[in-house]
This record gives C-alpha cells, sequence and structure tokens, in this order.
C-alpha cells in the first residue's frame, strides 16, 4: 500500500449507530487527516448516540457531508421550528442522544401524535448545528461521479428536481435495479444518464436480504442497513474495497 496516496471514501446510513460507524472507521485504512470521506446522510435516527455519531465526523479533516430525509427533519428543529414528525420514525433515539448530552434533567412525553420534549434548538452545540448546516443535497467528483442520498427522478433534468427527490426519491434505484434483472412488462431501455458512477444510500440493502452493497449498473448502494438490522459500511471508490461494522443487533443486543 501506498503510504503516501490520498483516498476517497463513501459511507452509508450511520442512524445514530456510533458503535458501528467506530469500528467502520477502525477496520478500514481510514487516514482522518489526509482521506476524504463522502457521507450519504442519515446521521439521525435510530440508535440514541447521534450525539456521539456527529463528535466522531467532526474530527475528520476532510469531511463531505450530504442531506438525508431524517437530517432534514432534525435540522427543522434546530432551525427553532417544531420537528416536522414529532420524533417519529426513529427520531426518539436522536432526542434522546442531545437530551442526554445537552439536557439530563430534561423531559419528554409520549404524545398521541409523537413527542413533546423540553429539549430546544439553542441547546444543540453549535458545532453540530454547522455539521448538519453545511450538508449538501448532492456531492459530484472530479470524474463525474454523483454522490446522493436518495437518487432523483430520471423523468426531470438533474439540476430540475424538487429538493426533497435528492433526499427521497427511491425511483432512480428501484428502477435500474428492476431493469438489471430484466424484470417487468414494458420497462425502458436502461440509460446510464450523465454521471459515470452514483453512489446512493436511504433505500437498505437488507431489503433484499443483503447486508452487503449492491450495484445494479453503474449505481451503488452502501446503505446497508444500519438503520435496521444490518451493518453500516464504508467503501473506498476507487478499488470498490470495503469495511463493515458487526450486525446491529450484536452492538445494541
Amino acid at each position: 500500500m501506498d503510504g503516501n496516496r490520498t483516498r476517497t471514501f463513501v459511507m452509508g446510513d450511520i442512524h445514530g449507530a456510533h458503535k458501528a460507524l467506530a469500528q467502520c472507521l477502525e477496520r478500514s485504512p481510514f487516514d482522518r487527516e489526509r482521506d476524504t470521506l463522502i457521507q450519504l446522510g442519515d446521521i439521525t435516527d435510530g440508535r440514541d448516540e447521534v450525539f456521539e455519531c456527529v463528535e466522531e465526523l467532526l474530527k475528520i479533516k476532510n469531511l463531505i457531508v450530504l442531506k438525508g430525509n431524517h437530517d432534514v427533519w432534525f435540522k427543522t428543529f434546530i432551525d427553532g421550528a417544531e420537528h416536522p414528525r414529532l420524533w417519529n420514525f426513529g427520531g426518539i433515539g436522536t432526542l434522546q442522544s442531545y437530551q442526554r448530552h445537552m439536557q439530563p434533567d430534561g423531559s419528554y412525553n409520549k404524545e398521541r401524535d409523537g413527542y413533546t420534549t423540553s429539549l430546544r434548538s439553542d441547546d444543540i452545540p453549535h458545532a453540530h448545528a454547522q455539521l448538519f448546516e453545511r450538508q449538501r443535497l448532492y456531492y459530484i467528483d472530479a470524474k463525474n461521479r454523483l454522490f446522493v442520498h436518495a437518487g432523483y427522478d430520471r423523468n426531470l433534468g438533474f439540476y430540475e428536481q424538487p429538493e426533497d427527490n435528492y433526499y427521497f426519491d427511491r425511483s432512480l434505484w428501484i428502477d435500474t435495479l428492476t431493469a438489471q434483472k430484466g424484470e417487468g412488462r414494458g420497462m425502458p431501455r436502461w440509460q446510464k444518464g450523465p454521471f459515470e458512477e452514483i453512489f446512493i444510500g436511504h433505500t437498505s440493502t437488507t431489503k433484499w436480504g443483503i447486508d452487503q452493497p449492491m450495484t445494479a449498473f453503474n449505481i451503488t448502494n452502501v446503505d446497508t442497513g444500519a438503520g435496521h438490522e444490518g451493518r453500516l459500511t464504508i467503501m473506498d471508490i476507487d478499488s470498490r474495497e470495503y469495511w463493515q461494522s458487526s450486525l446491529l443487533p450484536e452492538l445494541y443486543p
């Protein structure tokens, strides 16, 4: 291995699983000072270690963070509005994490539609708020490789998408996977599109019974189920070698 070569890694959805994040960084050859990490979003919502996850990511010198839909919900709270999902869909883990660190004597209560909490937006540390502020909708590198949380609608120009398509729309992955399998009557002929390669998260490979990255044509899905019962994955985008955490139920029995 060339010790002078800097590398770029991509990491899937973390969902508050700091133990998994620490394992990926330890098991891979990732260098926090030299290498670049592109994290595909959904740092939040899931296990109750979101605070620790953000602290860990802030130690990485060359970090590119993308917006996941769960991060967008948390950012709404940080910006001073009510959490749009009332801390549902895994948000209780995020709430518990920040309350434990920033407001240990605070409270939260289960209501009919979600949770109410004494946690305030200004309880969130400034450095954490800044990380969510600088999350990008997508990243395109010098080799025309696209990194995006969910995907986009191929019926629209890439730069003409509604913002939430980039972190919600699963159609790019589902349609491409279906086309590769040759399923579906009348499926349009697969077209590569404007990018050499695409790396996505958002749609866990565990939906197909797989806890490893999946590739369909030029799209690689590295969400391997850290928000569910799978693993967290970090991948060298050039060599395609990847390293994974233990299964989440083993880390959080």
